[in-house]
């Protein structure tokens, strides 16, 4: 089969920081090429992706400024790039491409929903899934497309064996993902405290709204054993989970899937969240974590997170949430789709 993954021009592929959605795709696209599939992956020219790339952009273009017309400009070039190449299939990761595929009647596309499907974006997946196929990244997430059809509900995975086994030696909590409110990281910082355990906090901060947060909330509240550590890369994250008692993941919003988690499992390190979005589907309770719903009960939890076994979080992550088993539900999606497409032109 040949496959072609549009990403976004927003971050390379792999992101040298953050970036879930990116890595994500590099985790897919080694899938893919790994069960003996064709992949081309459209990203920018800085994405280090090991299969064949393509690019309009030799460099990510930034989150700080997500231009409707440099997305695209990506797009159509996109769509050049794959009719050349012969694709079977289209992965298409962006917000614009699949309305534009309209165009493109003789290629199968299919997109992935990596945001909410409610706000101003419900109206965008309705009118989308009209001709593509849209997948669901959580049960929780596709419960709210309503009136849009979801093709599959496929969770994201990853190359559980690049994650190293730690024992959660370093006594801390950890929290890693976005200066933002939704992420809830003044609300770790008060669960730490309350708990008398130690915070170390890596999230990006590179947008204005991150900026005024982390000034207004977040840096009142650091001090002692409450450390920010600024946006770290895959190495200094992988040792941040792997030594965390555990992860301590607040959120405020339904996230629709929450890729740290995953991570930290992977690390073997149990997760102490609130049970916003796919939270529920992703921590087994009692198990590889705890989900509560009030501070109290959080600090409660992280009282009790030292008597999870790791083993079982491990585990969890190379059974449910291994890049193999997202490589391979998403190659059943495709195949189901080109047969039911042959089946029509005959």
């Amino acid at each position: 089969m040949r496959i072609a993954m549009i990403a976004p021009p927003w971050v390379p592929v792999p992101p040298p920081a953050y970036g879930g959605t990116e890595r994500v795709l590099d985790d897919l696209c080694r899938g893919l090429s790994a069960h003996g599939h064709d992949v081309l992956l459209f990203a920018t020219g800085d994405s280090t992706c090991p299969v064949e790339r393509a690019w309009s952009y030799d460099t990510a273009r930034g989150t700080a400024n997500t231009s409707v017309a440099a997305e695209l400009c990506h797009v159509l070039d996109a769509y050049d790039a794959i009719r050349t190449w012969g694709a079977d299939v289209v992965h298409d990761h962006t917000l614009s491409g699949p309305l534009y595929a309209a165009h493109h009647p003789e290629l199968l596309v299919v997109t992935t929903n990596h945001g909410p499907f409610d706000g101003e974006l419900a109206s965008l997946y309705r009118a989308v899934a009209r001709r593509v196929p849209v997948i669901a990244i959580s049960e929780h997430q596709a419960s709210t497309a309503r009136h849009t059809p979801i093709a599959a509900v496929i969770h994201h995975g990853v190359d559980v064996g690049s994650f190293p086994i730690g024992l959660g030696r370093g006594g801390y909590a950890a929290f890693l993902g976005r200066m933002s409110p939704d992420k809830g990281v003044h609300t770790a910082i008060e669960v730490a405290r309350a708990a008398g355990i130690p915070l170390r906090i890596a999230a990006k901060m590179s947008e204005p709204a991150e900026r005024d947060y982390f000034h207004e909330r977040v840096e009142p509240m650091l001090g002692g054993d409450i450390e920010y550590m600024g946006e770290i890369g895959n190495a200094a994250k992988l040792e941040l989970l792997a030594d965390a008692v555990c992860l301590l993941n607040p959120i405020g919003w339904p996230e629709p899937f929450g890729m740290v988690m995953v991570e930290a499992l992977a690390c073997g390190t149990p997760v102490v969240a609130t049970p916003f979005g796919a939270v529920p589907e992703l921590v087994e309770e009692g198990v590889t974590g705890f989900v509560r719903s009030d501070e109290a009960s959080l600090v409660a939890a992280i009282h009790e997170v030292s008597g999870l076994d790791r083993g079982d979080c491990r585990a969890s992550a190379e059974i449910r949430f291994s890049a193999k088993r997202m490589a391979s539900d998403h190659l059943n999606l495709y195949a189901r789709y080109l047969a039911d497409a042959t089946m029509r032109i005959a």
